[in-house]
């Protein structure tokens, strides 16, 4: 099956996705320093560059698009139906590396928590910020 696109608007359409300061991670961030919670954003010095870093809970907020990181059994994670192979691996990837950079942030003594993008946009969305704010404060 081919694109729908051709190759100069296939690119200028992947160029326009975000990967640092999307719809998601503000409305956690936003959420989170309102409950009083300071952080750093896209701390290099830490494995992965994660999307929320708090250092005086040790803690670390990983913000997942679900389709980009292959969440499981979701509605917002679908393989597109062309270049099938070439999307199943690198999602793929994309979940290799989450598990190593998660295992990496644990092994320095960081308490790793991973927001998914779904989990943002149900009815449920307020006490999933809740829920998380609660466990980085029983994390001091």
């Amino acid at each position: 099956m081919s694109d729908v696109h051709d190759v100069e608007t296939r690119s200028y359409n992947m160029s326009q996705i975000k990967g640092k300061n999307t719809k998601p991670e503000i409305l956690v961030r936003k959420y989170l320093f309102s409950k009083g919670l300071r952080f750093r954003i896209h701390d290099k010095r830490l494995p992965g560059k994660p999307d929320i870093v708090l250092p005086k809970y040790r803690s670390v907020v990983l913000i997942h698009g679900c389709f980009w990181h292959g969440h499981e059994k979701c509605k917002y994670s679908s393989i597109p139906k062309t270049r099938t192979d070439w999307w199943v691996e690198k999602i793929n990837q994309t979940k290799s590396n989450d598990i190593s950079i998660v295992s990496s942030l644990k092994n320095l003594g960081w308490k790793v928590f991973t927001v998914w993008e779904c989990e943002l946009k149900t009815q449920n969305s307020k006490s999933t910020l809740e829920e998380l704010s609660k466990q980085i404060k029983q994390n001091i």
